[in-house]
């Protein structure tokens, strides 16, 4: 097998003919030497196929999703038949998009089954977060049950917050395997790991746990704090924030044994993936920019995670920057103030935004049939 890129730039795997050599492709590379894996993140089925032939073992959808596959050229009348016939079955526009957006994860899903039943259900999950519109204990509850219901490897998709931590611990105990998401700070990775023992006490067995650390997102919203404070700090310092707050929660979950995983997320850039190169742990990041230039540029395989922290960047993260600090500390962050954290708020903005967009593309069309 290898890679190659057709007119349209996009990469596919194709056969070898006999006789032919090959170079391993960068994700394939990075899974053999390391023990980071490669994820992908809101994708069509066409990119999820191409990912999984690249070596992607694992994907994530948000609740931008739907609203991305409604207005995406190559899925948009895909989505839409699916729409005009859920409409006709449901008079709430919020419950048309809730079941929109698992028929069109669950696709996605069947594609990720034979990674899944291959490793005998240790890899092959996709992901799925329920409305960021209603994020109550009752509401996720019942949104995750829902998700869960149409496949083995649907995994529920959890804000950590306060409410978050007890929808998590009922569906650990439901034997439902969890990714828990928007987490920035120190506080909320030790809130999960103690969910998570509190559970174990009772269980012989629990399905797999993993918390999504947001690292792009991070940097990005202490970038634009920056910007908009006009703050004197190093760009060098500044750009390391993120991975510096990534590599501190990893730590503290091997420190403890905890059996609760890791996935990096929210890249913004291709170092979201490449400095998380080392770490045992799942990286997301979308095909588009990301996993499609990773594979084109083919860089070297590289343990950068478990590079030694230089402690004057990390002074003068602390001593700049307020949440750096709060994210950075384990009693940094208050259980009450997770949900309200600054870049919590940015990542949700997002999904909020695509969510209503739907809901109003529901609502005119249910008017149009």
């Amino acid at each position: 097998m290898r890679n190659t890129r057709n007119r349209t730039g996009v990469i596919s795997i194709t056969k070898l003919k006999k006789g032919e050599s090959m170079d391993k492709g960068y994700f394939y590379r990075v899974t053999e030497q390391t023990p980071t894996r490669f994820w992908i993140n809101n994708v069509t089925r066409k990119q999820a196929d191409q990912a999984i032939a690249n070596g992607a073992v694992g994907c994530t959808q948000n609740p931008a999703y739907t609203w991305k596959m409604l207005i995406n050229e190559e899925e948009k009348d895909y989505a839409l038949a699916k729409l005009d016939r859920i409409i006709g079955e449901y008079e709430d526009d919020e419950t048309v998009q809730v079941v929109l957006q698992r028929e069109l994860v669950t696709e996605v899903a069947k594609r990720f089954m034979p990674v899944y039943e291959k490793s005998h259900g240790r890899e092959g999950y996709v992901s799925i977060q329920g409305s960021p519109l209603y994020e109550d204990e009752a509401t996720m509850l019942k949104n995750a049950r829902f998700n869960r219901e149409v496949s083995p490897n649907i995994m529920s998709k959890i804000p950590l917050t306060e409410e978050g931590v007890k929808v998590i611990e009922v569906l650990l105990e439901e034997d439902v395997p969890i990714n828990a998401t928007e987490v920035f700070g120190a506080s909320q990775v030790v809130a999960l790991m103690d969910a998570y023992e509190r559970v174990a006490k009772k269980k012989k067995e629990m399905p797999l746990v993993y918390f999504s650390h947001i690292t792009g997102i991070y940097d990005e919203y202490l970038k634009k704090q920056v910007e908009r404070n006009n703050i004197n700090i190093s760009e060098d310092s500044l750009w390391q924030a993120g991975m510096l707050v990534a590599r501190k929660v990893y730590k503290l979950t091997k420190e403890r044994g905890s059996r609760v995983g890791f996935i990096g997320g929210g890249a913004r850039g291709l170092q979201h993936f490449t400095e998380m190169v080392g770490a045992e742990a799942c990286v997301t990041i979308n095909w588009k920019g990301t996993a499609d230039q990773l594979i084109e540029q083919n860089p070297p395989v590289v343990d950068r995670f478990n590079t030694i922290t230089n402690e004057k960047v990390l002074d003068e993260l602390l001593s700049t920057l307020d949440d750096f600090r709060r994210g950075w500390y384990i009693n940094g962050l208050a259980p009450e103030e997770w949900e309200d954290f600054g870049p919590v708020e940015l990542f949700r903005s997002s999904f909020v935004t695509a969510w209503n967009n739907t809901l109003e593309y529901i609502s005119k069309r249910r008017k149009e049939l």
